[in-house]
């Protein structure tokens, strides 16, 4: 396949709500994008089992069902997806080089990265399967299932207090589990979880085991690193709040990225330090990584791509 052959106005690599938006909105240009699906098509809302808070459904929707929707709606207009994996990528002069797992190069003359973050795991057996069966890696998207339960929230930064903080309003008991005896978080939101009569607090210890029952979680299994004393603890939900890993190192540092790895763009705008490659969704979302964003950021970067081609040519 000679490069005349591969070469698009607009390639998109990620396929969660912010790239499937974005090649919604693109297709509908006619700028005929190519979506690259990686390993993980729909991305991580494919894991998420109801979605309540996105709009225009009443009663919710199924995550995985959500995307295939989006899908299908971004190939009603002329978009086509690919399911291969992005391994490296060419910036440095126009056509951007796009090239595939298996050796094959694409050339865009604009390129949105809505690659996501993947939630950092434990390593646990069975976590994964157990994401959206009482293990979640979003308070905000899942604090309202746990009404009047019991949860336990692993982490000790500002994520964990603002989590454990969240699920308070649902949950009736909140336990925030921590491998040292002191938290990483900043002091107004320490303060706040502390004075929340509903956390309780779980020092140097760690979860080595999710327990369940009928593929869902009944509890856990907490181990003192001070003492080695492991105990059993009922629970009904298991939040991971131990930061995200922004999708980007196929990049191989050739975009601005912050401290953590996320990349950098102009605010209010989905324009990265390379004129004609813009990012949307948790790529470049470390604060709100809602789905809803996502999509919004993802038509950000569709009507940007669209404006740069009419205004380079």
């Amino acid at each position: 396949m000679n490069q005349k052959h591969n070469k698009r106005p607009l390639i998109i690599i990620g396929t969660g709500p912010a790239g499937m938006t974005a090649a919604i909105y693109a297709a509908r240009a006619n700028l005929s994008p190519i979506v690259f699906e990686g390993k993980e098509p729909g991305g991580q809302l494919t894991l998420t089992t109801d979605i309540e808070n996105f709009p225009g459904f009443i009663h919710g929707i199924n995550g995985p069902e959500l995307m295939n929707n989006m899908r299908s709606q971004a190939e009603r207009f002329g978009a086509e997806f690919l399911g291969k994996k992005i391994v490296k990528t060419q910036l440095n002069q126009r056509p951007f080089q796009i090239t595939t797992e298996d050796g094959e190069d694409y050339f865009a003359e604009t390129l949105i990265l809505s690659t996501g973050a993947s939630a950092k795991f434990l390593g646990l057996p069975r976590e994964k399967e157990l994401t959206g069966k009482g293990v979640s890696t979003c308070a905000t998207c899942d604090g309202f299932f746990y009404r009047d339960r019991i949860v336990h929230v692993v982490g000790g930064g500002d994520t964990a207090m603002e989590d454990a903080t969240f699920i308070t309003k649902f949950a009736k008991k909140v336990y925030v589990i921590h491998r040292r005896d002191k938290l990483k978080a900043s002091k107004p939101m320490i303060e706040r979880a502390m004075n929340n009569p509903k956390i309780e607090f779980i020092w140097n210890s760690e979860v080595v085991e999710i327990l369940e029952k009928d593929q869902s979680v009944v509890g856990i299994k907490v181990k003192n690193l001070v003492t080695a004393v492991t105990t059993e603890r009922p629970t009904d939900g298991l939040f991971y709040a131990i930061g995200h890993t922004p999708n980007t190192t196929f990049l191989e540092g050739q975009i601005s990225t912050d401290e953590n790895g996320f990349i950098k763009t102009i605010a209010g705008t989905p324009d990265t330090n390379i004129p004609g490659v813009f990012a949307c969704g948790d790529v470049q979302d470390s604060y709100y990584r809602q789905a809803i964003t996502a999509a919004g950021s993802g038509c950000m970067a569709a009507m940007r791509a669209e404006r740069w081609l009419e205004n380079s040519h």
